[in-house]
């Protein structure tokens, strides 16, 4: 049981780290604006669980096809570049914009739609299947999947506060310290094992 909670804590906070400043949280502030409140966190959730179960599902066929130390040690790169990724940020495209604010229907399928869409290849989707291939595939599935919809939670909720108040580069700063943090974390462990 520690081992389940141990890897949906770690993975609840690389993946609500790597939600900020993320263009999802964009979509999810830009979708706000337009639906209830309800509504957009229901779809944001369940494209999330969607796009997280097949990154789990990705990252346990690797974890258990490659070496564990040699997994650290790609998971420390990776988490190095997910932190250069974040300094250099995401910005909504003036077309991914446009849809979010006249997406028409129901607003759990608009808002569903186009965040399963957007997390296809994007670094929260990457840092799922890392995490995924050294921890238990559900409590990554389970800690990612909250992670994510806490931090565009969050984004809606402090987006309604503040308007367009918020201190961008702190946040950009933050969650890039923080990868680079677990990336060279990962590294060092990877370089143990292999001595």
């Amino acid at each position: 049981m520690s081992t389940f909670l141990a890897a949906l804590g770690l993975s609840f906070a690389v993946i609500f780290v790597a939600e900020l400043g993320d263009k999802s949280q964009l979509m999810a502030m830009t979708f706000a604006t337009r639906f209830r409140l309800v509504p957009t966190l229901i779809g944001i959730t369940a494209a999330t669980a969607l796009v997280h179960l097949v990154s789990v599902g990705i990252g346990y066929g690797l974890g258990a096809a490659l070496p564990t130390d040699w997994i650290s040690l790609v998971a420390g790169v990776a988490f190095l570049a997910f932190g250069a990724w974040t300094l250099r940020g995401d910005k909504l495209t003036d077309d991914e914009k446009s849809k979010a604010e006249r997406s028409s229907g129901s607003a759990i399928f608009a808002v569903g739609g186009a965040f399963f869409l957007a997390e296809l290849g994007d670094k929260t989707m990457l840092a799922t299947i890392t995490l995924a291939t050294q921890h238990g595939w559900f409590a990554v599935w389970v800690g990612s999947t909250v992670g994510m919809v806490a931090a565009d939670a969050l984004a809606i909720l402090v987006g309604r506060l503040l308007g367009r108040h918020l201190p961008e580069h702190i946040i950009k700063w933050g969650a890039a310290a923080l990868f680079a943090i677990f990336g060279i974390w990962l590294i060092v462990e990877g370089v143990i094992g292999l001595s």
